[in-house]
């Protein structure tokens, strides 16, 4: 068997478990004598313990999202639909809310903060790439910084949403991606305006050498300076 496939096992095992003690040792520890897979095992397969299996949750959600969207007619959709659907799929993907308000509290702690903004990037961007981006400049970087925070924003509301079909919900994240679409508006008239553009020189030159980051697998890395032609 696999390390993915152990690591799926445990993963399934451990979903009931989590409403009740988290993403937590305990959980992990339960899941594995459940399977009967030995604690040297576990820790070949996670070897930061159970935040290991809650990352592999969310990257699992991200996967059956992506397949969600490849599966999906969105030719007929305009771009900000896309990005809506998108979003929506992701957490259509969830089957308990309480394994996500569980991974959040997880996630807010000092020691695990850094692995959840990167899941939430890791989201970001698997959206992004999803729906065809091929930027490759500073653009590449402030897509997924705003997509991160509106589908941050909407997982917050969707976790305390009790309304039919969670209808509140994807009015939110309607209303989340229309504050953006202003804001784009906005960067491009200040584009068009001739003493903008100046002022705005200089500091657009710098970033305009900001590259994306080589290949899908540095994804999570920084960009990089680029010539100049």
């Amino acid at each position: 068997m696999s390390e993915t496939d152990l690591k799926s096992r445990l993963l399934e095992a451990a979903k009931p478990h989590v409403p009740f003690d988290g993403w937590s040792e305990a959980t992990l520890r339960l899941a594995a004598e459940e399977l009967g897979i030995p604690p040297a095992l576990v820790a070949a397969v996670c070897p930061r313990g159970a935040v290991d299996l809650a990352l592999a949750y969310h990257e699992a959600g991200d996967a059956a999202m992506v397949a969600a969207l490849e599966a999906a007619d969105l030719s007929a959709m305009r771009f900000r639909d896309r990005v809506a659907f998108a979003v929506r799929a992701r957490l259509e993907a969830v089957e308990d809310r309480e394994l996500v308000r569980r991974g959040m509290t997880l996630f807010v702690l000092p020691q695990h903060a850094g692995d959840g903004a990167r899941a939430l990037w890791s989201t970001a961007d698997r959206i992004w790439t999803a729906l065809g981006d091929t930027s490759e400049d500073i653009n590449w970087y402030t897509k997924r910084a705003t997509l991160s925070g509106v589908y941050g924003a909407t997982v917050l509301y969707w976790l305390g949403d009790e309304s039919e079909g969670q209808g509140a919900t994807w009015e939110f994240l309607d209303r989340r991606i229309e504050d953006v679409m202003r804001i784009e508006t906005v960067k491009a008239k200040a584009r068009e305006n001739r003493l903008v553009a100046g002022l705005m020189a200089g500091p657009l030159s710098v970033l305009g050498r900001v590259r994306a980051p080589l290949g899908a697998q540095q994804a999570g890395m920084p960009g990089r300076w680029g010539r100049q032609s």
